[in-house]
């Protein structure tokens, strides 16, 4: 027997990271737009579309709403660049500077949940292109959960409760680990389901776990 049913698992900064994402932006700019921007201007673009889509990105629930919210970040982008150039020709750009990479930790240990029986789901405030993503990045969970499909942000508890809903677990059976304690921690306990924060970056405070293979003697 084992303590949990599932494992649910919050994505970007639990799973993933962006790879060097102002660097490839620069060099899809010059690439696409025969463009030369420096280093400090593509960072404050970048990080000003990136605010915008984390804002806003439960409003792409479906594919048309996906392709809304690619074109207003193009022309985010391109405001925030100076360029006087429609939106649309900025989403390529931007697809092009968006590259996630795994944290080393998380293969052998969604390897290891799976071996003690332990289902998984992936529950983040993301759009629908979600399990689009994680199949790119090599992740296998059995549940993905987005929020503008859910109609539920974290620390929404909702979007937890129809992840479960999903596997058939009960919150009691339950562990979610994400790397914010409000969005992660108070919307999982809000939803009556045991937390572990994992810090990948020493603050102070903040940790409960340094890496996702600390919660497998848990199981």
């Amino acid at each position: 027997m084992t303590r949990y049913d599932a494992v649910l698992l919050d994505a970007f900064g639990t799973l993933f990271e962006l790879d060097r994402p102002f660097e490839r932006l620069r060099a899809s700019l010059r690439e696409r737009l025969e463009l030369d921007v420096d280093a400090q201007t593509a960072e404050r673009a970048f990080r000003a579309e990136m605010a915008y889509y984390q804002a806003n990105c439960h409003r792409a629930a479906d594919p048309a709403g996906l392709r809304r919210l690619r074109r207003t970040c193009g022309s985010l982008l391109a405001d925030e660049l100076g360029l006087a150039r429609p939106g649309e020709q900025l989403v390529p750009v931007l697809a092009d500077a968006v590259s996630y990479r795994v944290y080393e930790d998380v293969p052998p240990a969604l390897r290891a949940i799976a071996a003690h029986g332990v289902r998984t789901g992936v529950v983040s405030n993301w759009d629908c292109s979600l399990p689009e993503v994680l199949v790119t990045a090599g992740l296998d969970v059995d549940v993905v959960v987005d929020s503008a499909s859910a109609g539920a942000v974290k620390p929404d508890p909702r979007i937890f409760r129809t992840a479960l809903e999903r596997l058939g677990v009960a919150p009691k059976r339950a562990l979610h680990v994400g790397d914010t304690p409000a969005a992660d921690g108070d919307g999982a306990r809000a939803a009556g389901i045991d937390v572990r924060i994992v810090d990948r970056h020493g603050d102070a405070g903040r940790s409960t776990i340094a890496s996702l293979l600390e919660i497998i003697p848990l199981l």
